[in-house]
């Protein structure tokens, strides 16, 4: 049965559906967008425009998307005095795939962020962020090239679930009293926990005055990192190694000083694999099993002729090394599988190395329910809207992410010819064009342009 909208009208076209894990794609499917705030419009016009045109060329007219434009953000505010009308979660929910431009954080209480808020609300377990090179465009590394990684991003846990009190709150003072009786080991952890620990330093540091009023103020957060949460994020990251060709699972963690929250989500994360997925990987944790029974050198001879036989290689970096490692061995990572920050700190560090956040593509995805929001992975950048000066680069790509979900490759390819060409045009937008030889600085709405014309 079809849902009713309050204030939205809903254009012609065919429904998305999931049956059996598998999306069932019409060949005019409605799509739900919102165009963004700040440059959101401006991005919006360039990237609708490469998108049809990707699949008008790639399809003959036998295939369309049929757009329907949804609210949030400051122009849902603006329209329908709400930052996230009811209509554009329904849309979203109903129509299972839609894509998004960047949107302003609401001020004060309320909505923390209205993108962690459809994440939350449509389950979308997986922010999937693939980072690659395009020849030609600038970056601060020496061999860019090199890049070719596939993120998968925890969603919905970590710290976009995280329990958080102000210090100082009488809800903070009420979890220190709780754990100062029940886990008072755990407790004396805190180091000015207390007004006693704080004179204390005071007087170690040498102050003329001990009994100064510095209040007791701890901020307390809990990050949540669950077994269910972990092995469905992690069965997707293989998954798609394994139907895409990759030869790597990295699991990206800080298990070294967070043992039961980052250091879980490893141990759960081989289990999965294992449990998963058989002889299709092989694990560290299964080599280091095979060194304590048999020696090193029996275990390096299993994992070589499990991955001669196409097995996909399982393995974990503390998250620290790993961002230092992604720059100066890039080629040794494939699919990462990490948790929320982890994996913001990840994405972001990698895409500075391709070029930047303007061109980085990002979607996030509930691979069993078959719902997918791609977005633009930047904000708003308010002071440049309405100039058609910024890249549309991150939507556009997120666009060619999108059609590769729905399973129209050829398209997908036509837009990552057109934008290979543009960029070796050299006729780009500004943030391009001030950092590159010889290249010249065009508007937005021009850039798109030229990536069509590179179909």
């Amino acid at each position: 049965m079809s849902i009713t909208f309050e204030n939205l009208t809903p254009p012609e076209g065919g429904k998305i559906t999931i049956s059996e894990g598998l999306l069932k794609v019409p060949d005019q499917p409605v799509v739900p967008f919102i165009r963004g705030d700040g440059t959101g419009p401006d991005i919006w016009a360039s990237a609708e425009r490469v998108i049809d045109s990707a699949v008008e060329k790639a399809y003959s007219g036998k295939r369309k998307i049929s757009w329907f434009e949804v609210f949030a953000g400051q122009a849902a505010k603006d329209r329908f005095d709400s930052w996230l009308p009811d209509d554009t979660v329904n849309a979203f929910n109903e129509y299972l795939v839609g894509i998004k431009g960047p949107l302003t954080t609401p001020i004060g209480g309320g909505i923390r962020s209205l993108n962690v808020a459809l994440r939350q609300l449509l389950d979308l377990y997986v922010c999937l962020r693939p980072v690659q090179y395009f020849e030609g465009v600038p970056s601060p590394v020496k061999r860019p090239e090199d890049v070719n990684m596939v993120i998968f991003r925890e969603n919905t846990e970590d710290i976009y679930a995280g329990i958080e009190f102000a210090g100082g709150s009488d809800d903070a003072s009420k979890l220190m009293h709780f754990l100062e009786s029940t886990y008072p080991d755990s407790f004396k952890k805190i180091r000015f926990g207390t007004k006693d620990k704080i004179q204390n330093y005071l007087k170690l540091a040498g102050s003329e005055d001990d009994s100064t009023g510095v209040p007791v103020e701890v901020g307390i957060g809990i990050k949540p990192v669950s077994n269910v949460g972990t092995t469905r994020l992690v069965k997707a990251a293989i998954e798609y190694a394994l139907e895409h060709g990759r030869k790597s699972v990295t699991l990206v963690h800080k298990g070294n000083i967070m043992k039961f929250t980052e250091g879980a989500f490893r141990d759960w994360g081989y289990a999965a694999a294992e449990k998963c997925f058989g002889d299709k990987v092989y694990t560290w944790a299964q080599w280091e099993q095979t060194k304590a029974e048999k020696g090193e050198d029996a275990a390096n001879e299993e994992q070589k002729q499990r991955l001669a036989a196409g097995a996909v290689l399982i393995k974990d970096a503390i998250a620290d090394i790993t961002l230092q490692q992604v720059l100066t061995r890039p080629k040794e990572f494939d699919v990462i599988a990490t948790l929320n920050l982890n994996g913001d700190y990840l994405s972001d560090a990698l895409a500075a190395q391709v070029g930047g956040i303007g061109i980085a593509p990002g979607g996030n995805i509930n691979f069993v329910t078959g719902h997918a929001i791609f977005e633009a992975t930047h904000g708003t950048a308010p002071k440049y809207a309405g100039l058609d000066k910024v890249n549309p680069g991150s939507v556009i790509l997120s666009g060619e992410l999108m059609l590769r979900y729905l399973g129209w490759n050829e398209a997908a390819d036509r837009v990552i010819q057109g934008l290979k060409g543009a960029i070796g045009s050299k006729r780009v937008t500004y943030d391009f064009a001030r950092l590159m030889e010889g290249a010249t600085e065009i508007k937005c709405s021009e850039f798109g342009d030229n990536i069509i014309s590179h179909m």
